[in-house]
């Protein structure tokens, strides 16, 4: 389905990953993938060793994560979506490589707001905090996209996808504040590029809501097993898997699709009950 494709993949952590079972998805059916992970670059100036060593070990998991799922031959790119200048040296190096792409999966969220399962109250939060928190998980969306198509990397009729939860429309029963916010946003942008690239070159905008999932360092972040197995009791068909997922952004992806400003629902029906 996906022969003689490519995609951009960013998000994957380690083999656990939402991102990764996309991936892995594109692969058995024919496509490419060129995936990306948060790491030190030229372009991080005055980081402490601490700063670097987290960086280092993180990219070094990212690596070799993508390595052994996806094949030594796949490609991995250092990318820090707050800074211009780490996405305008990817799309250099895409461009040298004279790499074109048929879309991108946007499954980047980051929230100082939560720690050890610990979700900082609203009203606690501060303006950079929510800034931050904003930056990477929404705008990033807008950032990286209309650097590719500075750098002309995206085909005509493209397909982009980004990942959401249901937190982003209703207050789920654990705790996700700020976040939430941003998901919401990334959500709203997602509507208004689909209309602004479907007609500037055909270009579809996508956004999936997925299930409580703990297997991603996200999920873990955030969730308990207790919340996981309160999700599957309360949707209808249970909680849906990363298989189930991927599946749905492989159809997103799919050439000649007619799919748009969709927030659909990948949840076994969670998204329905009150």
């Amino acid at each position: 389905m996906l022969k003689g494709k490519t995609f951009l993949i960013t998000g994957i952590a380690d083999e656990q990953s939402l991102a990764m079972y996309v991936a892995k998805a594109i692969v058995e059916n024919g496509g490419k993938v060129v995936c990306t992970g948060l790491g030190v670059s030229k372009h991080h100036e005055n980081l402490s060793d601490k700063a670097k060593g987290f960086l280092n070990a993180t990219y070094a998991d990212f690596e070799a994560s993508v390595k052994k799922e996806l094949g030594q031959e796949t490609l991995t790119c250092v990318l820090d979506v707050t800074l211009p200048e780490s996405i305008q040296s990817l799309c250099e190096e895409l461009k040298t490589k004279n790499i074109q792409l048929d879309g991108w999966l946007h499954a980047i969220a980051m929230d100082k707001t939560i720690r050890g399962k610990v979700v900082k109250p609203l009203m606690e939060v501060s303006l950079q905090e929510f800034c931050e928190t904003m930056d990477v998980s929404a705008f990033s969306l807008i950032r990286v996209t209309k650097a590719l198509f500075d750098f002309d990397l995206l085909e005509p009729k493209s397909s982009i996808c980004s990942i959401s939860y249901i937190a982003a429309s209703k207050v789920t029963f654990h705790p996700y504040r700020n976040i939430s916010i941003a998901k919401a946003a990334l959500e709203r942008i997602t509507i208004e590029l689909a209309d602004e690239l479907g007609r500037k070159n055909g270009t579809r905008v996508n956004c999936v809501r997925f299930s409580p999932y703990m297997g991603s360092k996200a999920g873990n972040a955030t969730l308990t097993e207790q919340d996981v197995n309160t999700a599957a009791k309360i949707s209808p068909l249970g909680n849906a898997s990363p298989e189930d997922l991927a599946y749905d952004v492989l159809n997103l992806f799919r050439p000649n699709g007619k799919i748009t400003g969709e927030i659909r629902h990948i949840d076994g029906g969670y998204h329905i009950m009150g």
